[in-house]
């Protein structure tokens, strides 16, 4: 099958909406409730998303050689070796009991990154890339994101044991579906999604970013032995209110693991929009094209009394980056100040600033 070619970026990809910044303030204020009440909890700010981390390791991210023009873009334009570090989340912003099933997230931050900086992110040396077991984002576009924050925030801090019952529910519901290929975000973001083991996912960015002079969205591919055996695997959660965090941690301590990052160019604008991020983009149509290589060698990947500090240290979001990665549609757009809002607020709760590190020795 002969594949399009790779559909070019202009700032005319994207369709801003005049409202935008409107829904940014509501999506503000619906962070700004998450983080209130668990910091009122906790006595400690957490993240207003993606709270509770399984995981956090650090790397090597080695861009391969011999790339072809079109895949040698941004930061994979020449070969070569970065620091990197990942952190494994469960999606809301209160801090779960893992028997409840919810959507996982992956964040990568890429350390001593060369280029032109996208705007807030000046002075900074990372990449981060956000990403999620899934091929496609919770909500099409920025309005119907607010109205899901605002349900999430809402119910957050809000009857745990319910929650466990409404996740065992709500999995029956969906196992179903998945098994004949129907899988429904809106029941897995609600509590219904399976207690896969965590290293043996694949995690999308879901949303398009610039890749270049071209346009794609990337994709953490598990490659080890030790990792893809583990790809579909239930994890055994009843009972254990942090089994997710144990299983991650046996796995990358004994064997370590690695990964493969993968781009998927854009070769059609109404088949793959930008604007709509609940759009799969078809592998059929334009398939995943192996650029990276992470590298994980065995560690802990939590250890208590000393993963804490790391994990409030660090601080993701897809506009810490260059301009050759920058992150496109609606969804994406919001998500900058949104997100920048959430780490200043757990740097001035926690009394210690968030700042992006330049080397991994820097951290905790």
């Amino acid at each position: 099958m002969t594949l399009n070619a790779p559909t070019r970026y202009t700032p005319d990809v994207e369709d801003v909406q005049p409202d935008e910044a409107e829904v940014v303030d509501r999506l503000k204020e619906s962070f700004r409730q998450i983080l209130d009440t668990t910091s009122r909890d906790y006595g400690h700010a957490v993240r207003s998303v993606h709270a509770k981390a399984h995981g956090i390791a650090k790397g090597r991210l080695t861009v391969h050689p011999g790339l072809p023009p079109e895949l040698a873009q941004g930061l994979f334009a020449k070969p070569g070796e970065y620091e990197a570090i990942f952190r494994i989340s469960t999606n809301p912003g209160d801090i779960l009991d893992d028997e409840i099933g919810l959507p996982r997230g992956l964040a990568l931050k890429i350390l001593g990154v060369e280029g032109d900086r996208l705007p807030g992110s000046e002075g900074d040396t990372v990449q981060d890339f956000i990403m999620v077991n899934g091929p496609v984002f919770a909500a099409p576009d920025a309005k119907a994101f607010a109205k899901n924050l605002k349900l999430l925030a809402a119910t957050t801090d809000k009857a745990e044991g319910a929650k466990k019952v409404f996740s065992h529910l709500l999995r029956a519901v969906e196992a179903p579906l998945e098994a004949i290929g129907l899988p429904s975000t809106t029941l897995k973001q609600m509590g219904g999604a399976p207690n896969n083991h965590p290293l043996g996912e694949t995690y999308f960015s879901a949303t398009p970013y610039r890749f270049g002079d071209y346009i794609a969205k990337l994709a953490l591919f598990p490659v080890s032995p030790a990792l893809t055996r583990l790809t579909g695997e239930i994890v055994s959660t009843r009972g254990r209110p942090d089994a997710l965090r144990e299983e991650v941690n046996a796995v990358l301590a004994g064997q370590g693991g690695r990964w493969e990052l993968r781009v998927q160019l854009n070769r059609d604008l109404e088949t793959m929009p930008i604007e709509d991020a609940t759009v799969e983009w078809k592998e059929a149509d334009s398939p995943f094209l192996t650029i990276a290589t992470l590298s994980v060698e065995p560690q802990a990947s939590w250890t208590e009394g000393a993963s804490e500090p790391v994990d409030d240290a660090l601080s993701y979001n897809i506009w810490n980056g260059i301009v050759a990665h920058q992150p496109l549609g609606n969804v994406n757009r919001a998500r900058r100040e949104t997100y920048r809002f959430s780490a200043e607020y757990r740097g001035r709760f926690n009394g210690c600033p968030i700042h992006q590190p330049r080397h991994l020795a820097d951290l905790p």
